[in-house]
């Protein structure tokens, strides 16, 4: 497991990779502050997006498509590549392995459903693999509030860092001075706006 001293440091657009586990159609009803986490993952994409941050997809067998927003919005960047699951943890999956060491990064940053099955499965996986981990909490979730806790309570303990959609975006922003601020800004606006309707 990376030292506690590395897990603490920043997200940087340039070592981090984004996934986007399992949020599909037939499973996302289900889920407690579904659209909040819709929300939340629509405005991750686009800051990866932004920074040139690669994206990875899984869904599970048999359970539909990647929710049409999500979908459509990564078929814009070119980033709808889903990987085909059964296993639980995406990590015992040989093309999403493979597809993680394409992206040659180390810093994955963790967003989807179920946070108490495929994220958490996944997410000690890539820690026991030496992994640096940061779970975006209100970017995840499950089909009730007590699952969704206990495993971001989990997933703590075992050497993840936990964060929120809103500070991730800031941590790979890093400066107001960068070119990129005014589309940022944007990002969050929408993303704030979203909650308000």
């Amino acid at each position: 497991m990376p030292d506690y001293k590395t897990q603490l440091s920043l997200a940087k657009p340039q070592n981090c990779a984004l996934l986007v586990i399992d949020v599909q159609e037939k499973l996302i009803n289900t889920i407690a502050n579904a659209g909040a986490v819709i929300a939340n993952i629509t405005a991750l994409i686009k800051t990866a997006q932004l920074f040139q941050v690669p994206i990875v997809v899984t869904e599970q067998e048999k359970l539909g498509p990647t929710v049409p927003v999500l979908k459509e919005l990564l078929q814009t960047y070119q980033a709808y590549n889903p990987i085909s699951k059964q296993s639980f943890s995406c990590c015992r999956n040989g093309p999403f392995s493979q597809a993680l060491e394409k992206t040659h990064r180390k810093h994955l940053l963790i967003t989807g459903i179920e946070a108490h099955i495929c994220v958490s499965q996944t997410a000690l996986d890539l820690l026991a693999n030496d992994y640096l981990v940061q779970i975006i909490a209100d970017a995840t979730s499950s089909h009730s509030p007590q699952d969704h806790q206990a495993a971001i309570d989990r997933l703590a303990s075992a050497g993840a860092t936990i964060t929120t959609t809103e500070a991730l975006i800031y941590e790979l922003t890093a400066s107001a001075q960068t070119p990129l601020f005014k589309q940022i800004l944007a990002i969050v606006k929408d993303r704030r706006n979203s909650f308000d309707q």
